[in-house]
């Protein structure tokens, strides 16, 4: 593999979690592999990589984007990868209302709604379930 593949496999651990990577390297066929390659190496080792912004602007970025364009089903993972980039609820919130305002309250409200639902499953995580 490239370097740009290894530094990309390298932030996408650190952002996503390696737990996160490995299922989704464990998951890989044949038929998906070149696209796995193209997301690790443009997406994670290019982009994210960058050092000109923060992972958690990155991350606010991408939230707001993923939502501004009813991508949800990556939605989830992103907000649980504020755990690693440094974003905040209060940060991805600020994200969302930009989505209402330029995008759509429709959109924002569906991308709020995942957010409760996904800091709630983190919760839960970290407590074992116990609130």
């Amino acid at each position: 593999m490239s370097e740009r593949h290894d530094r990309g496999m390298a932030t996408r651990r650190r952002v996503l979690g390696a737990a996160h990577v490995d299922r989704a390297e464990a998951a890989k066929t044949a038929f998906d592999a070149p696209f796995q390659d193209l997301i690790t190496e443009a997406a994670w080792g290019h982009l994210w990589s960058r050092e000109t912004i923060s992972l958690r602007e990155r991350s606010m970025l991408t939230i707001a984007l993923l939502a501004a364009t009813g991508s949800h089903d990556e939605l989830a993972m992103h907000i649980r990868a504020t755990a690693n980039t440094g974003a905040s609820r209060e940060d991805v919130m600020e994200a969302l209302l930009h989505v209402a305002v330029y995008a759509g309250v429709p959109r924002a409200n569906h991308a709020i709604r995942i957010a409760k639902e996904t800091f709630a499953a983190m919760e839960a995580d970290t407590t074992g379930g116990q609130t």
